[in-house]
C-alpha cells in the first residue's frame, strides 16, 4: 500500500496522485507539486489515503511544499496576468486573420509557459502567430487545439435541467455516451432533446444507464403480446420501467379497455416481431429515420474526437 493524495489544477480535472511526503495535509489545502509541465499550484481533494500499488502511476511523484501566502498571491496574480494574455491572444488572431475561436488562456505556476486554448474547423497554421506572442511575453508559449466539449467544460454554463453543467462542476473525464442509452431510458430521440449545450449527446446519459439496463432486462416491450394471472391478454401499449408496471389493451365483452398491471402479474410475454420493408430492414418513419441518422452522427463524431484535449499536466 501507498500513502497518497489527490490534487486537481482545475476546478473539475483530472485528479493526480502525489506522495505527501513529510507533511500532513488535508482536504482543501494547497499544494505545490512538479508536474509535466513544471512546478504547479493544485488544491487538495483528497486527503491522505493508502492505495494499492497497482493503482499508482510510477515514479510517484513527493509535494515540494504546502502553499504559502506568498504562493496564494502569485496564483492569484497568474489569474490576472492570464486576462491580459488573452486579449493580447485575440488582437493577435485577428491581426494575422485566422479562423479559430479562443477559449482560454493559462498560466503555469512558475510563468514558465503560456497555453492558449482554441476551437477551430480544421488545422490552423498558428506558427505566426506563435512568434508574435512569443515576442510580446518572453516565454514559452504553446496552442492546443480543443474539442467542443472540452470548450464547454473550460466555459461552463446551465444545462435544460436547470444546473450546473456536469462537465464543468464535477466530472473529471468525459464518459462514452451512446444513442442505446437514450433508447434504454424511453427518451425522445430527437437530437435537440437530448444534447447538451456542446452539441453532443448529454453526459448524464450515463448516470442511470446500470439502472436502467437492469429493469429493462425483466420489461416487455411496446407492442409485445402478454398474459396476465386473471386470464386477459393483448397488446402492450406502454410500459412505466421504474414503476415496473405495464399497460395492456385488453378485449372485454367486444370492447377493447387498457388495463395496467405489476410486472410480476404478467404470465406470459410473446416479444413482436419488427415488420420489415423492401430491403429486409426494420421499417422507420421518415421522420424517427431522420433524427436516428441525426444522432449516430453525433455519436461518430464523439467516437472521432476521443477524449479530452484539455491534458491538464
Amino acid at each position: 500500500m501507498t500513502k497518497v493524495i489527490g490534487v486537481r489544477f482545475r476546478s473539475a480535472g483530472k485528479i493526480y496522485f502525489f506522495s505527501p511526503g513529510k507533511y500532513v495535509i488535508k482536504k482543501g489545502d494547497h499544494v505545490i507539486v512538479e508536474t509535466a509541465r513544471g512546478v504547479e499550484y493544485g488544491t487538495v481533494v483528497t486527503p491522505i489515503q493508502e492505495i494499492e500499488d497497482e493503482k499508482v502511476v510510477k515514479p510517484l511523484k513527493t509535494v515540494l511544499r504546502t502553499a504559502s501566502t506568498k504562493d496564494d498571491e502569485q496564483e492569484a496574480g497568474n489569474r490576472e496576468k492570464e486576462k491580459e494574455a488573452f486579449r493580447v491572444c485575440l488582437e493577435k488572431i485577428k491581426k494575422h486573420n485566422l479562423e479559430m475561436k479562443l477559449i482560454d488562456a493559462e498560466y503555469t505556476f512558475d510563468n514558465n509557459k503560456i497555453l492558449f486554448y482554441f476551437t477551430a474547423d480544421g488545422r490552423i497554421d498558428f506558427r505566426e502567430l506563435v512568434k508574435d506572442l512569443a515576442a510580446v511575453f518572453k516565454t514559452r508559449i504553446e496552442l492546443r487545439q480543443i474539442g467542443v466539449r472540452d470548450e464547454t467544460k473550460i466555459i461552463g454554463g446551465y444545462g435544460i435541467c436547470g444546473r450546473p453543467l456536469c462537465c464543468h462542476s464535477y466530472l473529471s473525464d468525459f464518459v462514452p455516451v451512446s444513442i442505446k442509452m437514450a433508447k434504454e431510458q424511453s427518451l425522445s430521440l430527437n437530437p435537440t432533446k437530448i444534447s447538451g449545450v456542446c452539441g453532443r449527446l448529454m453526459c448524464c446519459l450515463k448516470n442511470e444507464e446500470d439502472v436502467y439496463e437492469e429493469l429493462n432486462r425483466k420489461m416487455p416491450g411496446v407492442g409485445d403480446f402478454c398474459t396476465a394471472k386473471d386470464g386477459l391478454s393483448g397488446e402492450v401499449s406502454s410500459v412505466n420501467i421504474l414503476r415496473q408496471t405495464v399497460k395492456i389493451l385488453v378485449d372485454v365483452d367486444d370492447e377493447k379497455e387498457v388495463h395496467e398491471y405489476k410486472l410480476e402479474e404478467l404470465e406470459n410475454i410473446k416479444k413482436r416481431q419488427k415488420k420489415k420493408n423492401n430491403n429486409g430492414n426494420a421499417r422507420k418513419g421518415s421522420k424517427e429515420d431522420e433524427e436516428m441518422k441525426e444522432l449516430e452522427k453525433l455519436e461518430k463524431i464523439e467516437k472521432q474526437e476521443g477524449k479530452s484535449k484539455l491534458g491538464d499536466n
